[in-house]
């Protein structure tokens, strides 16, 4: 009998429950739940609702029962940066933010004040993004100071997920580093730092490594889905599992995570935090045997999700795709990652505003407001492969786009053309596989990343798309 695996990987968008095994030497995956996911607008506030998306987790793991198909593990990732803070009762304190909320807005200054922004890169080597933990907490320090007074223990939300499920208190390595809160150098939380913020240093918990296991299922849980299982850490923040599943034959390459945000850079051993990449907004997260994802984030698909659904989802993304392709003389461009595309009340008003105030045609129909999107992506990505040539001292011949944005066959030839690089497009459930890859390590099948990620290129069938002239 084949040994089943479950990773629950829960996106800004959606969330899916994806059972894997090992057929023949090959990973096969199959999907037995999937569920929408999106930041709940309340009195002027974007917030996640925890108790629904448990709800979601543990509705999925029912049809394990369901189906027979017992998992010998299960693992939870997601995005980054958003967590939990819990009181002495193990109660979640306040509400719990989305990292689009506005509350961190000129806490970035708060921090300065305390860290200047240079010293802040060279201890933590993670690139600005005023959504970061360190910010939402200086937020709440601000705000709220209650709560972090009243706090007796942080967990970012993979982690507490899990919490629920086994009653245990793990926190793990990839997920933290997002917080900019942790030294690449000890790959622990910075003690020092955080206190210097007046952040209470007790209610982080010890980072683990994925491939820990954190325990079995409640009495509670087993009982409610019917099957008991071990719960071990995976690479949680979704990228860092992505990554893994990065189809490489060597140790090194250009990757591009595409899915909601584009995820752009490569694997190193040692972090860069000089003051040169700082500048360039390069960040090092945290990744799985402690290599660095030394990346820089991108709007990504987030914006065409978005004129997706103020087009009432009549189109899917591959006829938004073919529809930019018949666009694609339409000359305007937009900088993908200008502030006013993070949380928009009309992406497409956005997208022509910005046109407007730029002096360019101002796109009306769907296919020239994707096409905008699609090529400044493109152009986003080309400027982004020079900055890391230069960074890395080193030439790269080939892009790995892996997530569901590599299923955009439009969006991979603009890539090459506008890289001037070879994409390999696949596998789309890269998080997933990844999430998958950690437990089936921890489980004995696969010996280590180098194999893990050999049999994720014989798994799945990798696309290729070369410079056009």
């Amino acid at each position: 009998m084949a040994s089943y695996y479950l990773a629950v990987d829960i996106g800004a968008s959606s969330g899916r429950h994806i059972l894997g095994h090992l057929e023949d030497g090959k990973m096969v995956l199959e999907e037995i739940y999937r569920f929408e996911n999106g930041m709940d607008k309340q009195d002027g506030k974007l917030l996640w609702d925890t108790k629904r998306l448990f709800t979601e987790i543990v509705n999925g793991m029912k049809v394990c029962k369901k189906l027979e198909k017992i998992p010998y593990s299960m693992s939870i990732d997601t995005w980054a940066v958003d967590y939990v803070l819990l009181d002495k009762d193990d109660n979640v304190l306040g509400s719990t933010y989305g990292y689009r909320d506005s509350r961190t807005t000129g806490m970035d200054e708060e921090v300065y004040k305390l860290v200047p922004e240079k010293e802040l890169y060279k201890r933590t080597g993670i690139q600005k993004q005023i959504f970061n933990t360190i910010y939402q907490l200086m937020a709440v320090k601000m705000q709220s100071p209650g709560l972090l007074e009243e706090a007796e223990t942080f967990l970012m939300l993979p982690d507490y997920f899990q919490f629920l499920l086994t009653g245990n208190k793990v926190s793990e390595y990839t997920n933290a580093t997002s917080t900019q809160l942790v030294s690449p150098f000890d790959k622990q939380w910075d003690e020092e730092l955080i206190k210097l913020l007046g952040y209470p240093k007790d209610i982080f918990l010890p980072l683990n490594m994925p491939g820990t296991e954190i325990g079995d299922l409640k009495k509670e849980i087993y009982e409610e889905v019917g099957f008991n299982c071990k719960v071990v850490l995976c690479a949680s923040h979704d990228t860092a599992s992505a990554v893994m599943a990065m189809p490489l034959a060597s140790d090194s390459g250009l990757y591009i995570s595409s899915g909601t945000w584009s995820l752009m850079g490569t694997e190193l051993k040692k972090a860069d935090c000089s003051e040169e990449s700082g500048q360039g907004n390069f960040t090092n997260e945290g990744g799985y045997d402690y290599r660095f994802r030394y990346l820089k984030n991108i709007m990504g698909l987030w914006m065409i999700q978005s004129v997706r659904h103020e087009l009432k989802d009549v189109y899917s993304f591959a006829q938004l795709c073919d529809m930019a392709e018949e666009c694609k003389e339409f000359p305007s461009r937009v900088d993908v990652n200008d502030s006013v595309f993070l949380a928009p009340d009309s992406m497409t008003e956005e997208i022509k505003d910005y046109c407007r105030r730029t002096g360019q045609p101002v796109p009306e129909i769907p296919g020239e407001i994707s096409t905008v999107i699609y090529q400044s992506l493109a152009d986003c990505y080309g400027k982004t492969v020079q900055e890391i040539e230069h960074n890395t001292c080193r030439k790269y011949d080939s892009i790995h786009i892996i997530g569901g944005g590599s299923n955009a066959a439009y969006l991979n030839q603009l890539t090459a053309n506008a890289t001037g690089k070879t994409v390999y497009a696949g596998p789309g459930e890269a998080t997933a596989i990844g999430n998958m890859m950690a437990q089936m390590i921890y489980g004995k099948e696969l010996e280590n990343l180098a194999e893990a990620r050999k049999c994720v290129f014989d798994s799945f069938g990798i696309k290729q798309y070369e410079p056009e002239a």
